[in-house]
């Protein structure tokens, strides 16, 4: 952790030895919803890094210098899963290997859901709300090492877009809170405080949505790509399929072909598009078919400012995302 000198205030202060206050730590985080969340403990102390960027897919990706200097110069590591970034694994342990590293899907409390089964999520799995049970399932699975291959990943096993349930990232506030407070005790309890906030505005958030929802359960939709689960979950609307694996590749022609079905035989309302994606694909699929491919529903925020507002602004947009297809 850094430290800083006090700045002297008159000349005879300047004669007085140096007094060293600890600055809060250096904190990279992997995604924008996770530096909304970890900004928002932080708050006015100070502000995360961004490792990678928004609009870019988290499934992949190559870090800047300067995000590399970010993690270089790491105190703690807030991510969600070396699921969701097998690559950042071997990142942190090569740049990082002496910060705090906090893996959010790990934290107690945290909802775990294993990705659906087909492209209309014939056969997809329950959640598994105990730890103990998780545990056991990354035992079967063989662990994060059965992931680290980009192209295996998003086919089954953990789902590992967990923050897009607002009740899980209530509970990573909490989390972030105490790993600063370890990091930083001398503002332990502003980081406490924020995130006791935080909380209370997401079960606002929550509850609200909550309502709004329950007069649209039964909306008729597909996404892009098996991103949204936790969502659907928490909210009771679930989505009837999925264009693209979990890692959002692209599709085969059969599985494709088995959309196109879906489409017709359950009279879905809409597709909702991802804007970092091929909308080509979107307009090629479903093109004559009179399903809605305008709205946007992305998990990550893109187009939403960076900062502690972000995340409740992505929960309430996929919520009016779902209301927009409920009229369409």
């Amino acid at each position: 952790m850094r430290h800083r000198l006090l700045p002297s205030l008159s000349l005879p202060l300047m004669l007085a030895p140096a007094v060293a206050v600890a600055e809060v730590p250096s904190v990279p985080v992997d995604i924008p919803p996770v530096h909304s969340l970890v900004a928002r403990v932080m708050g006015e102390l100070g502000s995360p890094d961004l490792v990678i960027q928004s609009g870019a897919s988290p499934h992949g990706y190559s870090m800047r210098p300067s995000e590399a200097r970010a993690l270089s110069d790491a105190d703690v590591v807030f991510f969600v899963s070396d699921e969701l970034t097998p690559w950042l694994a071997k990142a942190r342990a090569s740049l990082a290997a002496e910060a705090d590293a906090v893996e959010l899907m790990e934290v107690p409390g945290t909802l775990h859901l294993t990705y659906r089964s087909g492209p209309t999520f014939e056969a997809h799995h329950h959640a598994d709300e105990a730890s103990s049970a998780h545990g056991e399932e990354h035992d079967e699975h063989g662990g994060h090492e059965a992931h680290a291959d980009h192209d295996e990943h998003g086919h089954d096993g953990e789902n590992p877009h967990g923050w897009l349930d607002p009740v899980n990232a209530h509970t990573w506030l909490g989390a972030i809170a105490e790993s600063l407070a370890a990091q930083d005790p001398e503002h332990a309890a502003t980081y406490r405080s924020n995130a006791q906030v935080g909380q209370q505005e997401l079960e606002a958030l929550t509850e609200s949505l909550s309502a709004r929802l329950a007069q649209v359960q039964g909306t008729r939709y597909i996404v892009f790509h098996d991103a949204y689960q936790y969502f659907e979950h928490r909210f009771d609307v679930p989505a009837s399929g999925a264009i693209s694996l979990g890692d959002a590749s692209t599709p085969s022609p059969a599985r494709v072909k088995e959309i196109q079905a879906r489409v017709k035989q359950d009279d879905i309302q809409c597709v909702f598009r991802e804007p970092q994606y091929n909308p080509a694909l979107i307009e090629s699929v479903f093109e004559g078919t009179g399903v809605k491919t305008s709205i946007v529903f992305e998990p990550l925020g893109v187009g939403l400012p960076l900062g502690e507002t972000l995340y409740p602004q992505l929960i309430e947009r996929l919520g009016q995302g779902i209301l927009r297809c409920a009229d369409a």
